[in-house]
């Protein structure tokens, strides 16, 4: 804790410094974080404002707040859900392998189940949406048709786990956005990979679908390592 907060916003602020320094490592699972008298005068904040990030912290499971005795700090890796990595600060390699790794386990499962289950609705979606990303007309709009498309297949797959996935991945890409534009990077090579999954899918051909999504998601996979 290296100098005082400001005294706007104060419990967001006692939150980020707390969530910052868990996330880091500074404070290691199973240490006692200060008390919240300690906490309070050490970032010059009132009670009230240490009470209510220690109440957010705990509700993401990053520490184990327990009336009448220490709070603890928690192993996020361990007890955190998803939105933990929206709370991350910063992409670091690993962190982005990983997440890319899941992004192109997870399609590939939601086109096979989406050539099982979507409906001509949904493939008009999937084809007007690559169609969009191929006439993008900078960076940013390519990300958006992404995201949507990405979306699509996902609700075109019915399944609801799956979607609430996406849900929390969104919190953590749509405001990085601009992290992410290797993925849209040589739209005209990536814009009939898109196509391809969208009438693989329409094909009602789960093979094929998978294979192409896997083609695209390793496409773009690469051009995000090559941009670390």
């Amino acid at each position: 804790m290296e100098s005082p907060l400001q005294r706007t916003s104060v419990p967001d602020a006692v939150f980020e410094r707390l969530r910052e320094a868990i996330l880091a490592g500074r404070y290691a699972p199973g240490e006692r974080l200060p008390t919240q008298r300690a906490l309070a005068a050490d970032l010059q904040v009132n009670l009230a404002s240490v009470r209510e990030a220690l109440g957010r912290l705990e509700q993401l499971r990053l520490v184990d707040v327990r009336h009448g005795d220490a709070t603890r700090v928690l192993d996020w890796r361990r007890s955190g859900g998803l939105e933990a990595l929206a709370l991350m600060s910063s992409m670091d390699p690993q962190l982005s392998r990983d997440l890319f790794e899941a992004r192109r386990l997870l399609l590939g499962e939601a086109a096979r189940l989406a050539a099982r289950r979507r409906t001509d609705g949904q493939v008009v979606e999937l084809e007007e949406l690559a169609g969009a990303l191929a006439l993008a007309p900078n960076d940013g709009s390519a990300l958006l048709a992404d995201w949507a498309f990405m979306s699509a297949l996902v609700e075109a797959a019915g399944n609801l786990v799956f979607q609430l996935i996406m849900n929390s991945v969104r919190e953590l890409y749509l405001p990085r956005s601009s992290a992410f534009t290797a993925l849209v990077a040589d739209r005209a090579e990536l814009a009939p990979m898109y196509l391809a999954v969208a009438q693989a899918v329409g094909a009602h051909d789960a093979d094929h679908a998978v294979g192409q999504m896997e083609r695209l998601a390793d496409a773009q996979e690469a051009r995000m390592v090559r941009g670390l």
